[in-house]
């Protein structure tokens, strides 16, 4: 059995905010602050270089990775950390292409975060060998993967509306067709239960700054089934992917393992805090997460839909088809948004109009929601979005 929800007292949340945005960017845990300061000042400053072996720098991107791994469901060994998103992104969809020279299409869909879809059309002009980005509509993908599709990339809950892929149904698709399957778990890992292993898809990706709460700029992770490792041909083959970095070899040998997969040098500050807020879920029990989740944002999207009906619900109304957000369409999505977090509940905006909130059972409670549902209705029914000072566009949504 789990351990009681939420466990509160493992971050620092600001008195006064409700946070609604740990999709986009989680919260401090406690003990994250005092581990960099350690890094810092106790590693660095005392050990310095003599840390890569005293302090266990060298082994952090692989201890993180098995903890990862722990949450999504893969086993020891599986996931490489460091770098960003995009760059495991390129670096899977890469991997896969070479896996089936003879297929030219590269198959998404148009509802895939941005980042996603232009590491695709970056490849693909590298490459310069024909082939093709396909973005049929997200209800379309099973349909859309046929036998020229050489990799089939996908996030598995959509960033805007929280709309969730049926894993096992599509990889099972793309293999009768031949495909390599690559997850996007950013929105996934941490907010809701994924056995990556038992879908069998060769790759996965994902951040860490958001349900993990690794911080801001946290390093990615990157999932090669282990079966597949020796026919993944890094495209990236950096120092820290090699077989032996310190024999100084002139030529690239890859390691036989995901650490292939590993490029430059380890971030070991921004790891070193990963591996801090980590703890946060010792004991927990993905299933009760997902529980939990599903309660909370039932209740907050009930609430909305009573007290707000000028918004229009834009995610799933079935919560097994979402992931842990609700999303809500309003012509002044923006400006309302920014009169709520001036009134402390913090979610926030996508283009065109789509107002985001993110559910996490680690910080928050049926009495938070509820709360900021109220706030919500105080801002629509007063009109306050209208005020200039909610008008003005930030560079960050």
């Amino acid at each position: 059995m789990g351990v009681t929800l939420p466990r509160k007292d493992l971050f620092e949340t600001p008195d006064g905010v409700i946070y609604l945005d740990g999709n986009s960017l989680g919260v401090l845990p406690k003990g994250a602050a005092a581990r960099a300061t350690t890094v810092i000042e106790a590693e660095w400053g005392n050990e310095l270089i003599r840390a890569w072996n005293t302090a266990g720098w060298m082994d952090l991107p692989r201890v993180v990775g098995d903890r990862i791994g722990q949450l999504i469901g893969a086993p020891a060994g599986s996931v490489a950390t460091g770098d960003t998103l995009s760059i495991k992104v390129y670096q899977a969809l890469a991997a896969a292409l070479k896996m089936r020279p003879g297929r030219r299409v590269i198959l998404s869909d148009s509802g895939n975060f941005p980042t996603d879809l232009y590491m695709a059309q970056g490849l693909i002009g590298t490459i310069d060998k024909g082939y093709e980005l396909r973005t049929p509509a997200p209800e379309d993908v099973a349909d859309a993967i046929t036998e020229d599709v050489a990799a089939v990339m996908l996030t598995h809950v959509d960033y805007r509306s929280g709309r969730m892929h049926d894993m096992a149904a599509i990889t099972e698709k793309a293999h009768a067709m031949g495909a390599v399957m690559i997850w996007d778990l950013a929105h996934s890992a941490g907010a809701v239960p994924v056995d990556i292993a038992a879908s069998n898809a060769e790759f996965a990706v994902g951040c860490t700054y958001k349900y993990l709460n690794g911080g801001p700029g946290a390093p990615a992770f990157i999932y090669a089934r282990p079966d597949i490792v020796a026919d993944v041909d890094p495209a990236l083959a950096g120092w820290l992917g090699h077989a032996a970095p310190f024999a100084m070899e002139p030529g690239y040998r890859p390691a036989m393992s995901t650490e292939r997969l590993r490029v430059g040098t380890p971030p070991i500050l921004q790891l070193a805090v990963l591996q801090e807020a980590l703890k946060v879920w010792d004991g927990v029990e993905m299933a009760d997460i997902r529980a939990a989740s599903i309660a909370l944002s039932e209740r907050f999207a009930l609430e909305v839909s009573n007290r707000c009906p000028g918004l229009t619900l834009a995610s799933p109304a079935d919560p097994a088809l979402r992931g842990s957000q609700v999303s809500f369409a309003f012509k002044d999505g923006y400006a309302a948004m920014q009169a709520l977090i001036a009134r402390g509940v913090i979610g926030d905006f996508r283009a065109p109009d789509i107002m985001r909130f993110g559910f996490t059972p680690l910080y928050l409670d049926e009495d938070d929601v509820i709360r900021a549902a109220e706030i919500l209705e105080e801002v629509i029914r007063t009109e306050a979005y209208l005020d200039p000072a909610y008008q003005a566009r930030s560079r960050v949504t």
